[in-house]
């Protein structure tokens, strides 16, 4: 049994999407990075009487990609990548939740474009304040590296001087806001 984090109290904590964000990057034509942001839609985080005892549920609109680009958005949101008429919403659920030195490892399941992979989060738990309207809040920053093949996400494109366009390794990087509930 670990004990929680100072900072953090028992209950049911709802993710305030409109402060917290998923990003993402991923390298392209082997020179360069493009980063992106996904909208977390919902969340809610339970808080047991100890750290393993506690979970994550978190959804995420693949709809709302954006890169600064309105073109590659449009092809992000095609069949070419993650399909969003198909496969509107990505999804991760803990299974559980363990130390790791003075941070925290998630390990859940994390659907994206209708396949499920687990994946272990590296959290940090930034701590908890009271903001001016009353609501208790706690933050935290997760990140995670995956294989864009293992969701299916395949399309790519051939470099006239070797390589692909679009690298395998996405690092996605989560910034959350949650409130305290009742």
């Amino acid at each position: 049994m670990t004990a929680l984090p100072t900072g953090l109290s028992t209950g049911t904590w709802a993710v305030d999407a409109s402060h917290s964000e998923a990003s993402f990057t991923v390298r392209h034509a082997g020179i360069s990075k493009v980063r992106g942001t996904v909208a977390i839609t919902s969340g809610t985080l339970t808080v047991g009487e100890d750290v393993e005892s506690s979970s994550v549920v978190v959804t995420l609109d693949p709809a709302s990609v954006t890169t600064g680009d309105a073109n590659r958005d449009g092809h992000l949101k095609s069949g070419d990548f993650f399909d969003v008429e198909t496969h509107g919403e990505w999804s991760f659920t803990s299974t559980a939740v363990r130390p790791a030195g003075s941070d925290w490892v998630v390990v859940g399941d994390l659907t994206i474009h209708g396949v499920t992979q687990q994946v272990e989060l590296e959290t940090v738990f930034n701590g908890s304040a009271v903001d001016p309207f009353g609501n208790t809040r706690a933050g935290f920053e997760a990140s995670v590296t995956i294989s864009r093949k293992d969701y299916g996400l395949t399309w790519n494109a051939a470099l006239e001087a070797g390589g692909v366009l679009v690298a395998d390794k996405v690092k996605i990087d989560l910034d959350v806001s949650a409130i305290k509930q009742g």
